[in-house]
């Protein structure tokens, strides 16, 4: 009895098994489109005509709106135009519906042919089946029903920015779906959306001039968006506008649609800030003016009436300011509970039916650390730092919460350090690393993005979208591929590696420093060559750009120009802008005869960037004018300037007859103000050094190197030029002297004759790993040369690369299972620091700052606090886009190791650097690393 127990017992357990195995097959297959016919296809366009669609009449109107959205997207492919039907003749028809609302998937369920248990009573899910000869979409409730038929318009090949960014559809006269089944079960965070936010000038000009106001024609374009990218939740446009008040039709197209409304994080009951200016009486303060307030308030919950709809509650200040720093937490609290009341009192129904969040964003996330709170079925939205980096996550052993809790992440900001609002400058691997921190520590109720304008945010909103969807399908590996992936969406599949590189490439160089932080003063003329490589950066991924544009069919330029070109072109240019003026300014000081040209040069590329503005708003008969009406130069704080601004450049007079001057790297002397130079050393990683000869004046120079050392070649010893010449020296291996060796040679040019110093110090053969040079190390994230528990990140950081611990809670990290080893070596005793520069992450812990620990070779393993053992105030690292933490440090010449231990997560290390407390190099990025030469 107990035997046959067990065997009854164990096949129950297979056959659960099996069912499991099948239910995943299911859920994991995709929807495959092809244009050849194959056994057991659905024909869904032939060359002469589409498959009719069916969908009963008492469906959803917003799945109805889809539907016929899949109509008009099998004709842009195809060229024809399905047609409606009523009757199910057979087979070769598309059938869709929502389980409860469908009699057409009543019946085939009736008879046994469609089997929907599968996404019964969950959240948005669907799925995709092939069922007596007939494609069938359906969907769990409103909107898995209307994903349904946007995941079919998607995989024939039309863009869900086909009309934001006028991505071309993939045209095809044949479409056949291959697939037998596919399953959704839903998302994983529950209410996915976009803020409007900051939307002067650009999308508030664009809108003027096309809509004449934020009217429902206007949303009608952002509500299909939002579907169409599997969103469903929505902040209006909100600075002086009113999302119900400025046009009624708006909230009812929104029902319609499907797509949740809410209002910012500091507008209470569905009532826009504006609306304030327009009906409040009184001052917007509670203590003094609670009765006008409540009215208010009322209002805005009668009018919201059953639309579906997300309630904010709470207060802050009058304009999204601060309320007063004496504000009692009593009265906040206060506050929310009088807001319930009015939300019970006109709703009918107990408050925690209508879903409300409470956002703590700024200020407000100090009440709450001090202890408010509100009911638990109010989700708590927490916020990041307007700069992309979450500054509280739920503690992972506190309780569930009925509301849970949300994020609210930003792409877009107005406020200090810097407003930023012009381009796209968010690299989407720091997003996943941030979220899917969230996600970890169980954040998973709302995701809302502030997207400003919309365009030009199209890249990272259709990843925060497809992230937020299901992050728990979402590897590091997805993360690598999605660049191509999304490329390939837009322009098709031939360059989409090229193009998707291009976005990344380009994500890199404008997460560095947001364009409206940039200056003159950014990036080093002096040391390590970093602005000349700043800009070989950009010629190349600017020729890059340029090459796939001239490949890519007439159709795709729009789109590309929009998507990659601009903002490709725009950064590059504001980046010579500035690094030109930077020149102009140095070469006045030295006096040289091209100070000038860099003026001109100024000059030109200021009006360059007037000039791809007009590019951008001339595109498809001026579709886009206004949204790069942005200002971006010449800000001086915090707040944008009214126009932009061309920065102050010098002119100098040149005279005919001039003299010979002298520069070198690493250095801010130069000749004449000097008699003698130092060239950087050379050692075995070092064997080229260049010399700059400038003329001051008009007339050509003549110049001579004198007893330059056998050890050194040069590209030129002799010569005449009119503007500059570059010297380039070069080791000469077959007369490399045994030892160290300093000595110098000089150049003469009419009756002036300079000394350049020079120095060889190789170091030792059996020198391993990174090499001190100049007083300074550098070496890179993933340089190690052993790696337990760290994971790299692609594509994150200043200069590309990135790594954190693979586990997500500090009470599972260890020193054993989550270690760097590094290797490096320094000839010569180094006293100085020792520089960990790491993503900005915030304390979202709020335990005092997160931690990591290090160990120089067998010495005693140190904790270094990130947020307490940095200079860095917040301002400047979200400005640098880096925590510089650092620690004094004394090591001794020869090889040594380097170990980095996890403490905490949210700890992602970019670069290291050890310096010499001797060493003045002073550069923007971290100067490029050296190993030790191999042979």
């Amino acid at each position: 009895m107990f035997i046959q127990s067990i065997s009854i017992k164990s096949s129950l357990f297979f056959f659960a098994i099996v069912l499991i195995c099948c239910n995943i097959d299911l859920v994991a297959q995709n929807i495959s489109v092809s244009q050849t016919t194959e056994a057991g296809a659905f024909k869904l366009v032939d060359g002469t005509s589409a498959a009719q669609l069916v969908i009963d009449t008492e469906d959803y109107e917003g799945v109805h709106i889809a539907v016929k959205n899949l109509q008009k997207d099998i004709e842009r492919v195809s060229s024809q135009k399905p047609k409606f039907s009523k009757t199910i003749d057979g087979s070769g028809a598309v059938i869709i519906g929502t389980l409860g609302k469908s009699k057409y998937l009543d019946n085939l369920i009736a008879s046994g042919k469609l089997n929907l248990d599968s996404i019964k009573n969950k959240w948005e899910a669907f799925t995709i089946q092939q069922v007596d000869g007939n494609l069938v979409i359906a969907g769990s409730d409103k909107r898995g029903t209307i994903y349904g038929v946007y995941t079919l318009s998607e995989k024939i090949g039309v863009s869900p920015w086909y009309w934001w960014a006028d991505v071309p559809v993939k045209k095809s006269k044949v479409l056949y779906i291959t697939s037998k089944s596919f399953t959704d079960l839903g998302p994983k965070v529950q209410y996915r959306g976009i803020f409007i936010n900051d939307e002067a000038p650009a999308l508030s000009g664009w809108v003027g001039e096309n809509f004449g106001s934020f009217n429902h024609e206007f949303y009608e374009h952002v509500f299909e968006l939002i579907l169409r990218l599997k969103g469903n939740y929505l902040w209006p446009a909100m600075w002086g506008r009113a999302f119900y008040d400025d046009d009624p039709q708006n909230p009812i197209e929104a029902d319609k649609y499907g797509v949740v409304i809410g209002t910012s994080h500091h507008e209470p009951l569905m009532r826009a800030h504006a609306e304030w200016d327009k009906y409040g009486a009184g001052n917007w303060n509670y203590t003094t003016n609670s009765e006008n307030l409540r009215d208010f308030w009322k209002k805005g919950i009668e009018r919201m009436g059953t639309n579906e709809s997300i309630v904010t509650v709470g207060m802050r200040g009058d304009g999204d300011e601060p309320m007063t720093e004496v504000t009692a937490i009593e009265l906040l609290e206060g506050i929310v509970k009088d807001q319930r009341k009015i939300i019970e009192a006109v709703t009918q129904k107990p408050a925690n039916e209508t879903p409300q969040i409470w956002a703590l964003y700024k200020e407000v996330q100090d009440y709450y650390d001090q202890g408010m709170r509100v009911p638990d079925d109010v989700t708590l939205l927490l916020a990041d730092d307007n700069w992309g980096n979450i500054r509280k996550l739920p503690h992972p052993e506190e309780g569930e919460r009925a509301g849970g809790y949300g994020i609210y992440y930003h792409f877009d900001y107005v406020g200090g350090p810097r407003n930023y609002k012009w381009l796209n400058t968010n690299q989407i691997s720091r997003v996943y690393e941030q979220m899917s921190l969230a996600y970890a520590y169980n954040a998973r109720k709302i995701w809302i993005v502030n997207v400003g304008d919309i365009k030009p945010m199209e890249y990272p909103t259709s990843f925060f979208l497809d992230y937020a969807w299901n992050p728990e399908n979402f590897n590091l590996k997805d993360l690598a591929n999605y660049p191509r992936e999304w490329a390939a969406a837009q322009f098709g599949d031939t360059y989409a590696s090229e193009i998707g590189e291009l976005l990344q490439t380009y994500s890199t160089l404008a997460s560095r420093r947001k364009p409206e932080l940039l200056s003159p003063e950014t990036f080093s003329h002096t040391y390590s060559n970093e602005a000349e490589t700043i800009l070989k950066e950009y010629k190349d991924l600017e020729q890059k750009t340029l090459k796939i544009k001239d490949k890519l069919n007439a159709a795709y330029q729009s789109a590309y120009y929009q998507l990659v070109l601009f903002p490709i072109e725009a950064l590059a240019n504001i980046n010579r802008l500035y690094i030109a003026t930077a020149k102009n300014r140095l070469y006045a000081k030295q006096g040289r005869n091209t100070t000038n040209q860099y003026a001109d040069q100024v000059q030109e590329l200021f009006e360059n960037d007037k000039a791809l503005t007009e590019a951008y708003h001339s595109l498809n008969d001026s579709k886009w004018n206004h949204f790069m009406d942005q200002t971006h130069i010449g800000y001086t704080y915090w707040q944008e300037p009214r126009q932009n601004t061309i920065p102050e450049t010098e002119t100098i007079k040149i005279p005919q007859t001039g003299k010979l001057g002298i520069a070198t790297s690493g250095t801010t002397d130069f000749y004449p103000n000097v008699n003698t130079l130092e060239v950087l050393p050379f050692d075995q990683s070092h064997t080229v050094q260049q010399i700059t000869l400038f003329n001051t004046g008009v007339d050509e120079l003549d110049f001579k190197l004198n007893k330059l050392p056998k050890w050194l070649s040069a590209n030129l010893k002799k010569g005449s030029f009119s503007e500059e010449q570059v010297i380039e020296l070069k080791l000469n291996p077959k007369k490399l002297p045994q030892e160290p060796i300093s000595t110098s040679f000089s150049i003469k040019s009419a009756d002036h004759e300079t000394q350049i110093n020079v120095r060889y110090q190789p170091y030792f053969e059996e020198a391993k790993g990174f090499l001190a040079y100049n007083g300074m190390i550098a070496i890179p994230a993933n340089g190690y040369v052993k790696n337990t528990g760290w994971e790299l990140l692609p594509d994150l950081g200043r200069q590309d690369v990135a790594l954190r611990p693979k586990k997500r809670f500090s009470k599972e990290i260890t020193t054993t299972n989550t270690c760097l080893e590094y290797e490096f070596y320094t000839p010569q005793q180094l006293k100085g620091t020792l520089s960990f520069y790491l993503s900005p992450t915030l304390d979202f812990k709020n335990q005092g700052g997160l931690s990591f620990k290090y160990q120089i070779d067998e010495g005693e393993v140190l904790e270094l606090n990130m947020h307490q053992d940095t200079s860095d105030n917040w301002g400047a690292s979200v400005s640098n886009n880096t925590t510089h933490v650092k620690k004094a440090i004394k090591i001794a010449p020869g090889n040594h190791t380097l170990k980095i231990f996890g403490k905490d997560p949210g700890v992602v290390i970019q670069q290291i650097e050890i310096k010499s407390q001797n060493s003045h190099r002073d550069t923007y990025l971290v100067a490029p690393s050296k190993k030790v030469a191999t042979d």
